[in-house]
């Protein structure tokens, strides 16, 4: 029999004033080290994370408000949040096993007064299928905002609240993912758009500088579609195969709205509805394979169908949604009892294939080929003013035949270097012929024309890219690209005149167009410290547009217009201590077109769209429990040219400072707290400052994870 030695415990004190005996150092050299295990396996901040638990259930609770000073309606658009008091469930998750290998999932959100909501259900069991349930919807608000007059200091806006928007969609999805079957999934989806939003149709008024159109017009939007879609795939040894069959049932029912003369004794309204159902049906197939070790293939084909058809009606009266009223003294054209259809058949067919020769060298060369037929008819009664309604018909057709090719390599043989390049060409080939159009009433407005048009385009784009690694804490990244797009037109019939004898040249006038861009660019990324990255890009860009006339109007070709672009920007970020990081950006862009017609007149100056931003955040670990962010953001544009004497005024005129703060903090492992808070000063120099705004968004929620 084994012998035994059996120890005492001996007391590891010092109570009686006596030393730690070498018994008592070892148990204690035990017990730190248990100590430090554990602190090491369970940090402060996962302590406050649920340590070694995993919470995958928790609900979220917020409240906030949004105070504006200024133009309210800006505020709601550019925040996206409704004024005032908002709330309710931020976010909800709940998920547990009904059965073996069956998880039921639950999803929420509903912010009141925000329209935003969310619910979804789930039901999945692991290698047999599932069967999902979702609604969600969001809004946006619209401020309405229209144009300004400086002479008379006046901004044009819709009266009332900010427009709202709801975007949304409801779906029903299942599937079935059983090993060694077919993978078949179904889904049925209904998407709408609802509200209102404003129109950049803005309407006429009277001015201190004559006839300018400044009130915004008004759209009323209601969309629906239904999408239902089958898909089903399959491997067989090396390949997958696959379909997917979709059918798409639409309607849209818009209205336009514009205000002619705003407030003043002969103000016109003019409601312009537009209403449209379609049904589009399409099958695609594909296939992917590797064909051998370096060499992967890949093919699809699409078919697809579309049959629409249209109804609308454009009338003038006092009010919007009038009904037509013979003899009315209508400010412009309109229509009524508009009515037509169009069809279009699509054929799409891609190639693709991925060859690796050697360890350092890939090929993609791709094959794309689409088909296009299509045809449209319409008619309906025009109006002017007192003269009788006249009728109208309109037809068209169109075929296209389209063919990209594309080639991409990417070398990294040289150590320290990746080298790619690629091209990608697009020819094209169609005719569009064109008959009809809106009637002349009383001998006025342009005739019905009769056009036959061949096209041809070209398309080419070139680029080039490198990265290097010459130091192990820098990269270079160069880049750029040619990009020249080509459109060529010949017109065999038309019954309008090209040398402008009678004011109407459409649609045979052009016969050449023709664009040009130039791009490159260059990044630096530098990490001098373990813990800082500097970020530098450089990109300049250059585009050209040249047209040709037909030599029938005894013109010249010219360069319509030219633009140029420089962007830099620079960032740094920075780790300075574990419970700090900082990080700040800087762009700045230059951009100009210009065009010839600026050497004549005032009315069309060269456009500007130069601006520049600036952003700071950083992050602050308070303690095991707190985090606290804080941000700035700066948008600066000063492009707004005011020529309300001679034209319109066009460029972006605005100044933004934007400061952001929130604070977590991790009351329990269960239990988390956020605080936010972001104060927004947006400048309007376009509206004379009459749609600027400030904006103070405070906001909390808290969350329970179990």
């Amino acid at each position: 029999m084994k012998k035994q030695t059996i120890l005492k415990k001996a007391p590891c004190g010092n109570a009686n004033r006596r030393a730690f005996g070498p018994r008592c150092i070892g148990a204690a050299l035990m017990l730190s080290s248990a100590i430090a295990r554990a602190l090491d396996a369970v940090s402060p901040e996962q302590q406050y994370e649920g340590g070694t638990n995993t919470f995958i259930n928790w609900i979220e609770l917020s409240s906030g408000v949004l105070l504006t000073g200024g133009y309210a309606g800006q505020a709601q658009q550019r925040q996206r949040l409704s004024t005032g008091i908002f709330g309710g469930i931020e976010d909800l998750h709940y998920q547990r096993e009904v059965a073996k290998n069956t998880t039921f999932s639950l999803d929420g959100r509903s912010v009141a007064d925000n329209h935003d909501y969310k619910f979804g259900l789930g039901l999945r069991r692991e290698d047999y299928g599932f069967v999902r349930f979702n609604f969600e919807n969001f809004r946006t608000w619209d401020s309405g905002v229209g144009g300004f007059s400086s002479t008379d200091a006046l901004a044009y806006a819709l009266p009332g609240a900010a427009s709202g928007l709801d975007r949304g969609q409801i779906s029903l999805e299942a599937g079935l993912t059983k090993k060694n079957l077919p993978k078949v999934t179904f889904k049925y989806t209904h998407r709408y758009r609802e509200g209102e939003k404003s129109s950049t149709s803005w309407g006429p008024d009277h001015t201190s500088d004559g006839t300018r159109a400044l009130f915004p017009g008004l759209y009323t939007i209601d969309e629906k579609t239904d999408i239902f879609q089958i898909d089903v795939t399959q491997r067989v040894r090396k390949t997958e195969v696959g379909a997917v069959g979709r059918l798409e049932i639409g309607t849209v029912n818009d209205t336009r709205g514009v205000t002619f003369w705003h407030g003043e004794p002969v103000q016109q309204r003019a409601s312009d509805r537009q209403e449209t159902t379609w049904d589009t049906g399409s099958v695609h197939a594909f296939s992917e394979t590797w064909l051998k070790p370096g060499l992967f293939f890949s093919t699809a084909f699409l078919f697809a169908s579309l049959d629409d058809n249209l109804a609308g009606s454009r009338i003038y009266g006092d009010d919007f949604n009038v009904a037509y009223l013979p003899g009315y003294p209508a400010l412009g054209y309109g229509y009524y009892n508009l009515n037509g259809g169009a069809r279009k058949t699509e054929y799409v067919g891609n190639l693709n294939l991925l060859s690796q020769p050697t360890p350092f060298l890939s090929v993609t060369p791709s094959l794309r080929i689409e088909q296009k037929d299509w045809d449209a008819h319409s008619g309906g009664m025009g109006t002017l003013g007192a003269f009788a309604p006249e009728p109208f018909t309109a037809q068209s057709e169109r075929n296209s035949l389209q063919v990209r090719e594309r080639l991409d390599l990417r070398y990294t043989g040289i150590t320290n270097w990746v080298f790619g390049v690629g091209g990608e060409w697009t020819e094209s080939q169609g005719s569009l012929r064109q008959s009809g159009g809106l009637s002349q009433i009383a001998g006025i407005g342009p005739a019905p024309l009769l056009n036959e048009t061949d096209d041809s385009t070209f398309f080419q784009k070139y680029s080039v890219n490198a990265r290097w690694y010459p130091v192990k804490q820098a990269s270079v990244d160069f880049g750029g690209y040619h990009k020249a797009n080509r459109y060529n037109y010949t017109n065999p019939l038309d019954s309008t005149p090209n040398n402008l004898s009678s004011g109407d040249a459409y649609p045979g006038f052009l016969i050449y167009q023709g664009f040009e861009t130039e791009d490159g660019n260059v990044r630096l990324t530098l990490r001098p410290a373990a813990k800082i990255t500097l970020v530098t890009r450089y990109e300049y860009q250059i585009s050209d547009i040249r047209t040709g006339p037909d030599p029938a109007s005894g013109l010249d070709g010219v360069e319509a217009s030219r633009m140029r672009s420089h962007v830099l920007g620079q960032n740094a970020s920075w780790t300075p201590l574990s419970w700090l990081s900082l990080q700040a950006g800087l762009n700045f862009v230059l951009s100009a077109t210009q065009t010839p017609a600026s050497d004549h007149t005032q009315a069309l100056l060269n456009a500007r769209n130069n601006y520049w931003t600036a952003n700071f955040n950083s992050g602050f670990v308070l303690d095991a429990k707190t985090d606290l962010n804080l941000g700035y953001f700066y948008y600066r544009a000063n492009d707004y040219q005011n020529i309300i004497v001679q034209g319109v005024p066009y460029g972006a005129g605005a100044e933004e400072h934007s400061l952001t703060s929130s604070l977590t903090r991790r009351i329990s492992s269960h239990l988390r707290l956020n605080l936010k808070y972001a104060f927004t000063r947006y400048s309007d120099a376009a509206s004379g400052q009459q749609f600027s705004y400030d904006a103070h968004v405070i906001f909390t929620s808290l969350q329970y994870r179990f």
